[in-house]
């Protein structure tokens, strides 16, 4: 059936359930010796427009598939020269692959239900009886069609904006480090929370190993920034601090060659990390220190409380002076003790909200003495430190957080 053109005084008004009611433009792909679509617009209810375009096959609708052609009619009855192929419906898969973003339409015979409805499963938002075809049809199937890609578009992102997440949190716990502590007396535990809002992973990072000769080998370090590019550095130079531990070098010749792994990997001479290493003599009692920027651990100690290692032979940054040294010195820690590392997201918070100073490692001690007097412990104490600080900062912290505690419990 022939859509009727509009007269001068009087124009097509079609009902339609669809809240949109802006102007579209339909192509129509058809070999259409019966002028069926001579209609030049259609306008509805609402007051929107619907523009036709017309092409009698498959090249003249590419050159006339413009940005703002909203839907395209696809008739299955095509010649088999016009759709380019023998197969029905490949006039409508060419035009789903050209035209992606766009709503389609199949337009076929009652008697061609069932490739109709193939068409429909091929991607067509919906198909057209030629014998029940109207205006008011037309221009309803055409919003319907329209609102119902931009629905399926929204879900497809959804979807794959989920999948993204869920993949890149996948990624994001495999990189975090599982410590390697067998045939150790101490015990392990560790908190770690990125700045960055909806990620798993920041610019600090941590790793804790045995190696064979007993010694157990303790790093925290925080890559400057905490976007997706420092997170991925800060892996680098964990795996490498790893590797490197496990062959041998430790303190200054550790430390001297992870500079130059970071000096290879940053993106820019303006990138550098703070480090500090601990190693843990086999028995326990003492343990060499180094620090790169970084600020001390603390320790604490039966009927002693918490309190910070020395930090006064501390070296640069990595990444700030060539050739520079960072010297190990030899702290003892007694029969039982916790040490706590730390990334400085712990310390610069606010220690009384917007507009007070920031808590400091003074703060941070305080903060934990307090803890320790409430009989805390391992996973309790770092989950209780790290609330605190956010509640004494009065909101959500934007730097990484990372913390480890190592004990030693009474023998």
């Amino acid at each position: 059936m022939s859509v009727p053109a509009p007269l001068p005084a009087q124009r097509q008004r079609v009902n339609t359930l669809d809240v949109s009611s802006g102007d579209l433009t339909l192509l129509v792909i058809a070999d259409d010796p019966a002028g069926t679509f001579t209609v030049p617009e259609l306008i509805d209810a609402a007051g929107g427009r619907v523009r036709i375009r017309t092409a009698r096959n498959l090249t003249e609708a590419e050159r006339l598939l413009t940005d703002d052609v909203h839907c395209v009619l696809v008739d299955l009855d095509l010649p088999a020269d016009a759709r380019r192929g023998d197969d029905p419906l490949s006039a409508l898969r060419h035009v789903l692959r050209v035209a992606p973003r766009h709503a389609v339409l199949a337009l076929a015979t009652s008697e061609s239900a069932e490739l109709a409805a193939e068409a429909v499963r091929a991607g067509a938002q919906d198909r057209l009886f030629r014998e029940e075809l109207d205006g008011p049809l037309l221009s309803r199937a055409i919003r319907y069609a329209v609102e119902r890609k931009r629905a399926d578009s929204v879900q497809v992102k959804l979807a794959e904006s989920r999948l993204r997440a869920q993949e890149n949190a996948r990624l994001e716990r495999g990189l975090l480090p599982t410590p390697l502590l067998q045939g150790s007396d101490l015990r392990f535990a560790a908190r770690y929370r990125p700045g960055r809002s909806r990620a798993l992973l920041g610019g600090d990072f941590y790793d804790t190993v045995r190696t064979p000769d007993g010694t157990v080998h303790a790093m925290i370090g925080d890559v400057c920034g905490h976007g997706p590019d420092e997170a991925a550095l800060g892996v680098e130079l964990r795996i490498a601090w790893r590797a490197l531990t496990f062959a041998g070098l430790c303190g200054d010749e550790l430390l001297s060659t992870l500079q130059q792994v970071l000096e290879h990997e940053r993106e820019s001479e303006e990138i550098f990390a703070t480090l500090c290493t601990v190693d843990i003599a086999p028995d326990g009692r003492r343990a060499g220190l180094c620090l790169a920027g970084h600020p001390a651990p603390l320790v604490a100690r039966p009927a002693q409380g918490a309190q910070l290692l020395p930090y006064e032979d501390g070296g640069p940054a990595l990444g700030l002076l060539p050739n520079a040294r960072w010297p190990r010195r030899q702290v003892e820690l007694g029969g039982v003790w916790s040490l706590m590392m730390y990334t400085d997201g712990l310390i610069e918070g606010r220690s009384a909200g917007p507009g007070s100073p920031r808590l400091g490692q003074d703060g941070m001690v305080e903060m934990v003495n307090r803890q320790l007097a409430r009989g805390l412990a391992g996973e309790e104490l770092l989950e209780a430190a790290v609330a605190e600080v956010r509640h004494l900062n009065d909101g959500e912290l934007t730097d990484d957080v990372a913390v480890l505690l190592l004990d030693r419990a009474a023998r």
